[in-house]
């Protein structure tokens, strides 16, 4: 049988047809700023181009503890097997875990066989915690590295260590800046699926580069991804891959720290998205690490400042509450789902002899509390009204109870057991 020949009049309505849907997909994307808090938002965007600008804005920590002296020049953050953990940037290799609301040391593990020339940040995968000993000050040195720690051997007492060694694509030659006056310094990075992300502190020109690398041990040349004005020295960061929210700290010339949000951008190109700038109202704090644990709550470690008698601000932990800012981000993207904060509500010490103390997340006060025995009687009850409250105990007979939290006219919060 031969080819059969098609009318005009079959073929018009064809191309009709195809036409509107052409113009029905071009007309659905529309390039635009998306995100409703920014002062140029568009309604009719669908795309966000990454044009979204916004009006000064600053935040205040929630709570503030002083850390350890022995960590006055602590330089990085992770959440990691309930602890908050953190280093120094100086000859000391151990590794710090310390207590999510108190901030004391809980537990140490020291990485005898490395030396610490400078290590300025601390990320992680699943498996592994990366140490970068990378800061470069002067831009001259020639052995930057990440020490990549296997979590389990760190565990067992037997760390196993592998280093992932790189030098930068774009630097002419190492040692041609003069100190604090180098592009090539670095006290941020990210762990990815796949790669290391880079972050550098450019002292004079107050830009950061993104660089790539495998994180896998071996030597590499990071190479160069894309550069952006973000006007300060970025000295930590932390993602949530899985989320597409990226959070850079630092502080400009004058030590007045920030944070830089990075979110809605497309794959991990950081800088296609919305880019805000939010003051931190902490000045003179020299803020060097940064952690999450839901993308709306986060963790700031500063390094001791003194510089009499302007300023005498010693090491210390901020927790800052960013759901005004970002929580909106994750109601409009229904498959980025915020995990609770499961750590949030805390009792503490426990068992208690004389007082409990709880620690009540922000966003679900105030909340009525009802301590119950194991007969099901209320033995005390109340409302909580603050982030931490102390409970006297004292008249209550040593046992175990049950502390119902419940927000006022909600649902249950939380059923926690406790000792007296």
């Amino acid at each position: 049988m031969g080819l059969s020949t098609i009318s005009m009049d079959k073929i018009y309505p064809i191309c009709i047809c195809f036409l509107h849907l052409y113009l029905a997909s071009c007309h659905a994307q529309v390039p635009g700023c998306t995100d409703p808090l920014a002062n140029n938002y568009d309604p009719s965007a669908t795309i966000n181009d990454g044009s979204c600008t916004y009006d000064p804005f600053s935040v205040s920590p929630g709570h503030t503890v002083e850390l350890s002296e022995i960590l006055s020049e602590t330089s990085g953050l992770i959440l990691w097997d309930g602890l908050i953990w953190t280093h120094n940037d100086n000859t000391d290799t151990k590794l710090y875990g310390l207590d999510t609301i108190s901030g004391n040391i809980i537990k140490e593990y020291d990485l005898q066989q490395v030396e610490n020339t400078d290590w300025e940040e601390i990320g992680q995968d699943d498996e592994y915690i990366y140490v970068g000993d990378l800061g470069n000050n002067a831009g001259r040195r020639e052995d930057l590295h990440l020490l990549r720690i296997h979590k389990t051997s760190l565990i067992t007492g037997e760390p196993l260590i592998d280093t992932v060694w790189f030098s930068y694509s774009d630097q002419p030659e190492p040692g041609q800046d003069e100190p604090y006056e180098t592009d090539f310094d670095c006290e941020a990075f990210v762990v990815s699926e796949d790669s290391i992300y880079l972050f550098t502190k450019q002292w004079l020109s107050a830009n950061t580069s993104v660089y790539t690398l495998p994180k896998v041990p071996g030597s590499y040349v990071a190479q160069i991804k894309e550069s952006y004005d973000i006007q300060g020295l970025i000295t930590g960061a932390t993602y949530l891959e899985s989320k597409g929210v990226l959070v850079l700290c630092g502080y400009t010339s004058l030590l007045h720290p920030f944070l830089y949000l990075l979110y809605d951008f497309v794959k991990n190109d950081f800088f296609s998205g919305n880019k805000r700038k939010i003051t931190i109202s902490l000045p003179f704090h020299q803020v060097e690490g940064i952690a999450t644990r839901n993308g709306l709550k986060y963790l700031i470690s500063n390094e001791s400042f003194i510089f009499q008698p302007a300023a005498n601000n010693p090491q210390k932990l901020h927790t800052f509450d960013l759901e005004d800012l970002l929580g909106d981000y994750f109601a409009r993207n229904a498959d980025l789902v915020v995990e609770p904060d499961t750590e949030e509500i805390k009792i503490y010490p426990n068992p208690a002899a004389h007082y409990v103390m709880i620690k009540s997340p922000i966003d679900l006060l105030p909340s009525d509390y009802q301590l119950i025995d194991m007969s099901s009687r209320v033995m005390k009850e109340g409302m909580l009204e603050k982030e931490y409250t102390q409970l006297d105990i004292s008249r209550v007979k040593p046992g175990s109870y049950i502390l119902r939290i419940e927000r006022s006219g909600g649902n249950t919060i939380s059923l926690l057991s406790v000792k007296f």
